[in-house]
C-alpha cells in the first residue's frame, strides 16, 4: 500500500465526513419543514380510513374523496377554534387587565387558608413552605408577558398551519407521493418488500392515530362531565387541555393531573378552603382518577392490541427508553417509530428467530 492510496483513502473519508456534516446541517436548517411534513403525514394517516370509506362504500372518485376528507378535517379544526377562541380571548382580556396585586393577594389568602386547615388537622406544612419563601419568589407579572408572546407567535403558527394543510392535501390525494420519494433510495431488488412494508405501516399507524383520537375524546368527555358537575370555570377548555396532554405517555397524565388540580383550586379563589375549595377539588380529582383508570384499563390496551399489535409491557419499555434518550419528543414518536421498525424487520429479516418472536402477530 503506497502513500497515494493512503492519501486517497484519507481524502475519501474526509469527503464522506464532510458530506454527512453538510446533510445534518441542512436538515437542521429546514427542521421546521421536516416538522410540517411529519404533521402532514400524521394527518394523512388519520384521513386515510375516511378516504377509503368514501371510495369503497360511497364510490367517490379519489379527488372528491380527498376534498371531502380535507373539508371534514378543516371543519373539525374550525369547530375547535370557534369553541375555544372566545374562551381563550376572554381569559386573555382578563389577564391583560389583570390586577397583579389583587391576584397575589388572593393566592396568599388561599395559601393562608390551606395552612390554617392543615394546622387544624395537626399536619405541619407551613414551616417547609416558609423556609422555601415560595410566595415571595412568584412573579405574577409574567402572566401578561406570556400572553403577549403567545399572540406574537400566532403569525408563525398561521404559516405553519397553511403549510401542513397544503402538504396534507397532496399526501391524501397521492398516497404514494411520499412512498415514491423514499423508493428512489431503495436498492434494486428490494422494491417489492419495501412497498409491502409501506402498506403495512400505513395500515397499522392509521389505526393507531385514529385510536388515539378516540382515546382523547373519551377522556375529554369524562373530564368535561366532571368539571361541569362541580361548576369549574372554563370546564371545556380545561378538559380539552388535560385530555390533549395524554398524548405524552406516562408524563402527560401527571402534568394534566397537576393542571386540573391547580385550575380547580384557582377557580374558587376567595371561597372558604375547607368548605368549598377542598371538597370541590377532591371530587374533581376523584373524577380524574376514574378517567385515568378507564384510559389505562380500556382505551390504551385496546389501541395497542388492535393497532400496533404490541404487548403493553413492550410498549412501556420502548416509551421509557425513548424518553431517556430523546426526551418528550421521543416518548411521543416512540410507538409509531417502533411499529415501523417491527414491520421492516419482519419483511427483510424474518429468518431470524428473534425477529420472528418480536413480530409475532403482525
Amino acid at each position: 500500500m503506497n502513500s497515494k492510496i493512503i492519501a486517497n483513502g484519507i481524502l475519501r473519508a474526509l469527503g464522506i465526513l464532510l458530506a454527512i456534516i453538510l446533510v445534518v446541517f441542512f436538515f437542521y436548517k429546514i427542521q421546521s419543514v421536516i416538522v410540517y411534513i411529519a404533521v402532514a403525514a400524521v394527518i394523512s394517516l388519520i384521513g386515510r380510513p375516511i378516504i377509503l370509506f368514501l371510495r369503497r362504500k360511497l364510490k367517490f372518485n379519489n379527488t372528491i374523496a380527498v376534498v371531502t376528507t380535507m373539508v371534514l378535517l378543516i371543519g373539525v379544526l374550525i369547530g375547535l377554534v370557534v369553541m375555544f377562541i372566545p374562551l381563550v380571548a376572554e381569559q386573555g382580556q382578563n389577564l391583560a387587565l389583570l390586577n397583579i396585586e389583587q391576584l397575589q393577594t388572593n393566592v396568599e389568602d388561599l395559601y393562608n387558608q390551606i395552612v390554617t386547615y392543615f394546622e387544624f388537622q395537626n399536619i405541619d406544612v407551613e414551616q417547609s413552605l416558609k423556609d422555601s419563601n415560595l410566595l415571595s419568589k412568584l412573579d405574577f407579572a409574567v402572566i401578561p408577558n406570556f400572553l403577549n408572546s403567545f399572540i406574537s407567535g400566532l403569525g408563525s403558527f398561521s404559516i405553519g398551519l397553511f403549510s401542513v394543510l397544503f402538504i396534507s392535501f397532496f399526501f391524501l390525494k397521492d398516497s404514494k407521493l411520499f412512498e415514491d420519494g423514499i423508493m428512489t433510495f431503495i436498492p434494486t431488488g428490494k422494491e417489492t418488500g419495501t412497498k409491502r412494508s409501506f402498506t403495512k405501516i400505513k395500515d397499522l399507524l392509521s389505526r393507531y392515530f385514529v385510536g388515539l383520537i378516540f382515546q382523547i375524546l373519551i377522556l375529554f368527555i369524562i373530564y368535561t362531565i366532571v368539571l361541569l358537575i362541580f361548576d369549574i370555570d372554563n370546564a371545556v377548555v380545561i378538559a380539552f387541555l388535560c385530555a390533549l396532554l395524554n398524548l405524552v405517555p406516562y408524563v402527560g397524565p401527571l402534568v394534566s393531573g397537576f393542571l386540573m388540580l391547580l385550575l380547580s383550586m384557582s377557580s374558587n379563589l376567595g371561597e372558604s378552603f375547607s368548605q368549598v375549595i377542598l371538597p370541590k377539588t377532591t371530587y374533581v380529582m376523584i373524577g380524574f382518577v376514574v378517567a385515568q383508570l378507564v384510559d389505562n384499563f380500556f382505551s390504551q390496551p385496546y389501541i395497542f392490541s388492535k393497532s400496533v399489535k404490541s404487548h403493553p409491557l413492550e410498549i412501556f419499555l420502548i416509551i421509557i427508553i425513548s424518553g431517556i434518550l430523546f426526551g418528550i419528543v421521543g416518548m411521543i414518536i416512540a410507538i409509531p417509530t417502533y411499529t415501523a421498525i417491527k414491520v421492516i424487520l419482519k419483511e427483510f429479516l424474518s429468518e431470524y428467530n428473534f425477529v420472528q418472536k418480536l413480530t409475532k402477530g403482525l
